[in-house]
């Protein structure tokens, strides 16, 4: 039996803890300035940025919103969440004001 194919909007995301902790800002911003290193891309328009450095390059991807990456949660009662990186910086943004990297 197939399933009904279902568009990302349509998805509920719960999301235990509404903001990025510290460990996961340093993962995402490391893996991103590595991926830069290594040639990947820019997703934003590094000629207004004060600095080409990869990890400033990497932190204003990730106050922007616009990395494409998933966070895995282990829950306490052993659930797995999955949270996309963008969604979650859009919660954190209504409920805390800016994004502070």
């Amino acid at each position: 039996m197939e399933r009904p194919e279902r568009e990302t909007s349509d998805i509920e995301v719960r999301i235990w803890l509404p903001r990025l902790t510290r460990f996961e800002r340093a993962r995402i911003i490391g893996a991103r300035a590595l991926q830069l290193s290594l040639g990947a891309r820019p997703l934003i328009d590094v000629s207004k940025l004060p600095s080409r450095d990869f990890v400033e390059i990497a932190r204003e991807e990730l106050r922007r919103g616009v990395l494409p990456f998933t966070i895995v949660r282990r829950l306490p009662n052993g659930a797995r969440e999955l949270i996309p990186v963008p969604h979650l910086i859009e919660t954190e943004r209504k409920i805390f004001g800016e994004v502070e990297l």
